[in-house]
Order: structure tokens, then sequence, then C-alpha cells
């Protein structure tokens, strides 16, 4: 795994300019056991949003996911207005075997704040769902955030008939802190653990 702690956000290539943040991309990408985290590229993310596929994209049959092509919307919103998100920003979650195909997104919805808090949303394609991937990509960015020295406070929520994201965010060692209407809010300090 990368170590993500050295470069600081305003070090890193504005993404008003997509070749130099494509060749600084790779740099952040994150690996598990049977996972690759790729951050995503403003081309990239376009093609996702577009369910345009380059030649290079492997991507299973139900990847993009409209939640997918919304969260990276966020994502192409901020570096088109000139905001550096740097490893903060969305992550292409690709499974290791049998084929590397892209299988959902996983990311934050911007850089730590001034309390130090980041907030994740993921998703996965149908297909890919009931097999611990979400677990595990969400474990590695607590991980990462846990050795970032800006962060202090993750968060994330879900709906609450979402079952199967609580019990991943349970997994990886959110509290339940609030519930309102049909949200569910969770909270994780990045110290904790």
């Amino acid at each position: 795994m990368t170590d993500l702690s050295d470069p600081a956000p305003s070090e890193l290539a504005a993404p008003s300019d997509p070749a130099a943040l494509s060749d600084l991309s790779d740099l952040f990408d994150l690996s598990t056991e049977r996972l690759s985290l790729h951050l995503l590229t403003v081309e990239e993310g376009r093609r996702i949003v577009d369910v345009a596929p380059g030649e290079q994209d492997v991507w299973a049959e139900d990847f993009p996911m409209q939640d997918d092509r919304d969260g990276v919307k966020g994502f192409l919103g901020a570096a088109e207005a000139g905001h550096d998100a740097g490893p903060f920003g969305c992550y292409r979650i690709d499974r290791a075997a049998p084929d590397g195909a892209a299988i959902g997104t996983i990311g934050f919805y911007g850089p730590p704040d001034e309390q130090g808090q980041v907030m994740f949303g993921y998703g996965l394609v149908p297909g890919a769902r009931g097999s611990g991937y979400a677990t595990e990509a969400l474990a590695a960015l607590v991980a990462f955030c846990r050795s970032h020295d800006g962060v202090r406070t993750m968060v994330a929520d879900t709906e609450a008939g979402n079952t199967a994201s609580q019990r991943v965010l349970d997994k990886t060692g959110f509290a339940l802190v609030k519930e309102e209407g049909d949200m569910c809010f969770y909270r994780l300090d990045a110290t904790a653990g």
C-alpha cells in the first residue's frame, strides 16, 4: 500500500490539468487482498458518468450504476471548479480476480474539513454484493484515513432500510450516532481501534 500521508493536497497537480492528474492518480491507488482501489482521473470520471468505457476499461456488466455516476459527478464538479481533493477523491473498485473488472466506486465527499472530518460514499454493482467487497474497500480507506494527520473523524450515512450498508459500517468500526427520518448516521474516530 502506498503511504499517502506525505504529499499535502496543495502539493498535488490541479485537477484542471487532466494529464497531470492522470500521472499522479496511480500514486494513490490502494490494494487489498482481493481489490484494487484506483483514484479516478477527470478523464476516467467522465467515461463513468457518460457510461462510455475506453478500450483500456474493464467493467462488470452492470457497472456503472446510477449511484456510481452520481458520486463521480460530484467529484467532477469539484475538480472542474478547481478544487484539488488529492487522495480524498473518488476511487473505482476493481476486483483483482478473476477479471480485474470495475465493480463499484468508493470515495470521499472531499478532503478533511476544518474539524478534520471526512465523509464516505460507496456502492457496488448487484453482482458483486454479498462477498465482503464493500467492507474490504471501506476498511482500506479507513486505514488510509488513520495514517493521515489531517483526519480526525470519519462519517457516513445510509438509508434506514439499507441493512447491507449498515453491516458494512458496523464491520469497519463505525458507530450509529443518530437516526433521523429514513436515514442512519454513522461516525468513527480516526484514533479509535
